[in-house]
């Protein structure tokens, strides 16, 4: 057998040869290099010589072996390496544990920090309230010495506001850029809420952001409830149990163990009531249990049962309110799909402990009024024969049906009508003649706007705050969106554009807007809320565009802020007011059906508006794209001028905005009673007219 023995590759060759004399002339060998032997392959046999014993022999007269010391060599590497292993390992574990240390540190001083800024903020708060009462009273003493104000008044004045725990600057802003005679109106119409005693208010209604979000109603609903309750009052919304509710928005819900009774088709049927709260809002779920599908559908609205949906849910409003015992002050209905609570109230629960109980209307949308057959009535228990007369349901057109909102504006002791229908021109849909006969009770509103979430003086969002007297936060918010989206800081001008997917958008008018602003060498930006327009980001891929798919709610801040211009969908959007949050961000909101010079809004629009439509339409219903940026490069004095003026425009629930209009054809009457929203609520409660 031939055997072979495997030789490193830095193995050194021998410098010797061993020979078998005896054979050396009959046979051959091979020499094979080992690092302990080596083998002599002789024909016939193998004969194997140890290297060690010939080491031994000849130790004496060798120098020590090139294998040995490569050996040592690699022995010491080894144990060098393994130490080197064992010391990084140590200084990992090391390090992990600082990192560890320095993480818990941050933690504790990321709470520590919060904590001194709840203190700072609250000492600030008590500081600053302390030095607006003091600056109120210099002002009231001020107007004692000028005659404008008489010694008793100014006491009763000075008394009511020293105990009063109203916000001084939430009640009047910031009073030092007011003259006095606007101080002292706005301190005589404050005083006179500040002294009256909290209102109960209930809300029937179908929608509630975000609980049960649908449209307008929604946001309205829970923005007026949210500023009723700032101002001390008692709020509470009654909702269907839709099975499609956003539940987990609703805080400590929890099913009353108590069932209660109400009439529908002439029998009694049970209902399961939940209940919880949103932001300190009560929030009561009426769910039917025999009727059970009314509720359990995809959308709120659509079917072809709606009148009985919401026949029965109003009527169960109203039984759940009086066997729960409630007495509300005011009971605000929404559109038809609760107008008739306000027959139901006069003619069936008045007098069931409901005396003092008034009933507000708002209409948000005319054109969805609901004519059925009069027989529908019955079943809330309501007589047909009774209500389908002129003066009460019966439709102005279509005499031979019911007009269910009629209804409601008729038997309502105030109606609001929202200025989105108002804005759009005669939108009263064949209702003019019983608007005209209730015109007394008629007012008009904007939708308000909700300056705890949106507001550049205290927006969390934004890098750096800013005012109306402090624009130079504004430019840090430039700054900041140009880095955060690697925009040209060579391009001074940002235009942006938030697009909801339930706002209706002309999309080849984007695009043409898209190309006017890159042609004038402006950049911009479009967030598209529920990325509807995701078939157009490859068209928008080119210079100076940025396109992000996707709802980001500190980025739309930063965008609003940061930009110079917001082009929107319209300039009436009551469901995202983007045109508002732009006009308080000192950006102009633009209309993307303005976007050349030829456009001009229709002067019909101004009739019956309110104050904040009026200031939208003259400010911005005439001006196109070009001329906002030309506006912005020549002529840069008068748009700062132009922002600033409308970032101090009061756009918030309790502003005097609610207007009466003393020209206005819409109704073909004259609407009464010019005052804010909460005056309403006051007048119902107070004068029970």
């Amino acid at each position: 057998m031939e055997a072979l023995c495997k030789v490193s590759s830095w193995f050194p060759p021998f410098n010797s040869i061993l020979t078998n004399s005896s054979s050396a002339s009959s046979s051959s060998f091979h020499l094979h290099r080992a690092p302990k032997t080596f083998c002599l392959r002789i024909e016939g046999r193998e004969k194997v010589l140890s290297e060690e014993s010939n080491a031994r022999t000849k130790k004496s007269d060798m120098p020590d072996s090139d294998v040995g010391k490569l050996f040592a060599d690699a022995k010491r590497n080894i144990m060098h390496i393994n130490k080197q292993r064992l010391l990084a390992m140590e200084e990992a574990n090391r390090l992990k544990l600082e990192n560890e240390s320095l993480l818990e540190k941050l933690e504790q001083l990321e709470t520590e920090m919060k904590t001194t800024l709840i203190e700072l903020e609250g000492k600030n708060s008590v500081l600053a309230s302390s030095l607006s009462l003091s600056e109120l009273l210099l002002r009231i003493d001020s107007m004692v010495l000028s005659g404008l104000l008489s010694k008793g008044e100014a006491s009763e004045l000075r008394k009511k506001w020293m105990e009063s725990k109203v916000a001084i600057h939430d009640a009047l802003g910031d009073i030092h850029h007011k003259t006095d005679e606007q101080l002292l109106s706005e301190l005589r119409t404050i005083s006179e809420k500040i002294t009256r005693i909290p209102l109960h208010i209930v809300h029937i209604c179908t929608e509630m952001e975000p609980v049960a979000s649908y449209g307008s109603l929604a946001t309205y609903v829970t923005g007026l409830s949210a500023a009723l309750q700032r101002k001390g009052n008692l709020v509470e919304v009654i909702l269907p149990k839709y099975s499609n509710l956003n539940l987990d928005m609703i805080q400590g819900l929890s099913r009353m163990k108590a069932e209660f009774e109400s009439y529908f088709d002439g029998q009694w049927h049970n209902n399961g009531v939940w209940f919880g709260a949103y932001k300190g809002i009560g929030i009561i779920l009426i769910e039917p249990l025999q009727y059970s599908t009314f509720f359990s559908r995809e959308s709120f609205y659509g079917y072809s049962d709606d009148i009985e949906r919401f026949l029965y849910f109003s009527r169960a409003s109203m039984d759940y309110i009086v066997k729960s015992g409630k007495q509300p002050d005011v009971l605000h209905i929404h559109n038809w799909q609760t107008a008739i609570v306000g027959p139901l109230f006069w003619d069936i629960f008045v007098h069931q402990g409901l005396g003092s109980t008034r009933i507000l209307l708002t209409c948000q949308d005319f054109e969805s009024q609901c004519l059925e057959s009069p027989n529908k009535l019955g079943l809330c228990g309501l007589d047909p024969l009774e209500l389908h007369r002129p003066d009460r349901l019966q439709d102005n057109n279509e005499t031979n049906l019911i007009n269910i909102l009629k209804g409601g504006i008729v038997y309502s002791n105030r109606v609001v009508v929202m200025s989105t229908i108002h804005s759009g021109g005669s939108l009263s849909c064949g209702l003019e003649p019983t608007l005209a006969i209730h015109k007394e009770k008629l007012a008009v509103a904007p939708h308000g706007f909700d300056v705890q979430q949106w507001d550049p003086s205290r927006d969390k969002y934004l890098p750096r705050t800013y005012s109306a007297h402090d624009m130079e936060g504004k430019k840090s918010c430039k700054e900041a969106l140009i880095r955060r989206l690697s925009l040209s800081r060579r391009v001074s001008v940002v235009v942006g554009c938030i697009f909801h997917g339930q706002s209706e958008i002309d999309v080849p008018q984007l695009k043409i807007a898209v190309q006017n602003v890159t042609r004038q060498d402006a950049q911009f930006v479009l967030m598209d809320y529920n990325s509807v327009l995701n078939s157009l980001q490859d068209e928008l891929k080119m210079q100076g565009v940025k396109f992000m798919p996707g709802y980001d709610e500190p980025l739309a801040h930063l965008i609003i802020a940061g930009c110079d211009i917001m082009l929107c969908p319209s300039l009436d959007d009551p469901l995202f007011q983007v045109p508002l949050k732009a006009i308080k961000y000192g950006s102009a909101p633009i209309s993307l059906s303005s976007i050349t010079d030829h456009f001009r809004q229709s002067d019909s629009h101004d009739q019956g508006s309110t104050s904040v439509s009026r200031y939208m339409l003259s400010t911005y219903g005439q001006m196109s794209l070009s001329h906002a940026l030309t506006e912005i490069r020549n002529d840069p004095g008068t748009w700062e001028k132009r922002m600033k003026d409308g970032m101090t425009k009061d756009f918030s629930w309790d502003a005097e905005c609610l207007d009466g209009c003393e020209d206005c054809h819409l109704f073909s009457s004259t609407i009464l009673e010019p005052s804010n929203l909460f005056s309403c609520y006051a007048v119902l409660a107070y004068n029970y007219i």
